[in-house]
């Protein structure tokens, strides 16, 4: 089946057909819905070179990620919240362009794409405090939306976020109302914003129990599992240790854990932990009741939603930057009790 043949089924022109199956806003509903049947119907699929020419653009997203070991975004999230856009680009006819690139080396291929016409819009990673591709992309002139929010650039682009500083604030206080004073924050980070605002959180939080944030029971870098495991391991060792830990990552959740075992204590009953945990399909909390107490989203979610917006907004450039904040849910799993009498006599 081709488009001339569906064109000739249905009765209309091969244009109408091809703009009705692109979604373009001067075919009438009823007349989209008709050939979008027809399509399905008859099973035609229309080659990605004819739907690039009749519409001028790509019919491809990027998503540029540079090569560096220290990297947040190196790690099961990626995966899945490209397996949540590729769902999205998939039904609206678009591809995925993954680009691996040297570190400092993003302008350069930004500008590449723009000028080659590879892409018709980027998904942000990563975004930093003050991140200077969301200048550049608006220099250039490619459509794009952040997966996060840059702190210190005002409004004007599209983004969806996580309430990274709600989520670690309500974390924070759950482990409070169960007793636990000492405790400490293994993040991200902190140049990167999700963890600059999950430090702010977990901050406050302290603050409004009239607890001084410690220093010594403080830790950043890329998540990790042994990261999570070496972090712990050393404050455990600290003369008042944490009684309760809380993480930015389910993979330095499980290094904290395995520390925990090392050292002869029982996570849950001895220590706490609260994680968060983006619901990743390959790396589960655990089946019925969780293993950890996470503050929980659905990175492929995000994805799908991403994706969405790119693309609707690539279909109309008047739109206004949109902008999206998610909340995230607590769920209590077995990583968490009230602070045991063992640690009260030690602190």
């Amino acid at each position: 089946m081709n488009l001339k043949r569906l064109a000739e089924i249905l009765n209309l022109s091969q244009t109408t057909v091809s703009r009705a199956l692109n979604g373009y806003s001067d075919v009438s509903e009823a007349t989209r819905t008709r050939v979008q049947q027809a399509a399905e119907q008859y099973d035609y699929r229309p080659s990605m070179r004819a739907k690039s020419l009749a519409t001028g653009r790509a019919m491809a997203i990027g998503h540029v990620i540079p090569v560096t070991s220290s990297h947040e975004m190196v790690n099961p999230v990626f995966g899945d919240f490209i397996a949540g856009a590729g769902e999205t680009y998939s039904s609206r006819g678009y591809d995925t362009l993954l680009k691996l690139v040297p570190d400092g080396d993003e302008e350069r291929v930004y500008r590449d794409l723009k000028s080659r016409g590879t892409v018709d819009g980027i998904i942000v990673h990563g975004p930093r405090m003050n991140d200077q591709r969301i200048a550049l992309l608006h220099e250039i002139g490619l459509p794009f939306v952040v997966h996060g929010r840059a702190s210190d650039i005002e409004g004007g682009y599209s983004w969806l976020d996580v309430n990274n500083k709600s989520a670690f604030e309500r974390a924070t206080k759950f482990l409070l109302d169960l007793g636990h004073s000492r405790i400490a924050l293994i993040n991200g980070l902190e140049e990167m914003d999700f963890a600059h605002r999950r430090r702010n959180g977990y901050v406050q939080a302290l603050k409004d129990r009239h607890i001084d944030p410690d220093p010594a029971l403080m830790r950043s870098e890329e998540m990790t599992e042994i990261y999570g495991y070496r972090s712990a391991r050393e404050m455990l060792s600290l003369p008042a240790a944490p009684t309760a830990f809380l993480t930015s990552s389910m993979i330095s959740a499980i290094g904290v854990r395995r520390a925990l075992e090392d050292a002869g204590l029982k996570m849950g009953r001895d220590v706490s932990v609260i994680t968060h945990d983006d619901d990743l399909s390959y790396l589960k909390n655990g089946e019925g009741v969780p293993i950890f107490t996470a503050t929980r989203s659905s990175v492929r979610d995000a994805g799908r939603e991403c994706a969405k917006m790119l693309l609707d907004y690539i279909q109309d450039p008047s739109m206004e930057p949109v902008t999206r904040l998610l909340e995230v849910d607590l769920t209590v799993g077995y990583s968490t009790e009230p602070v045991s009498r063992h640690a009260l006599v030690q602190g």
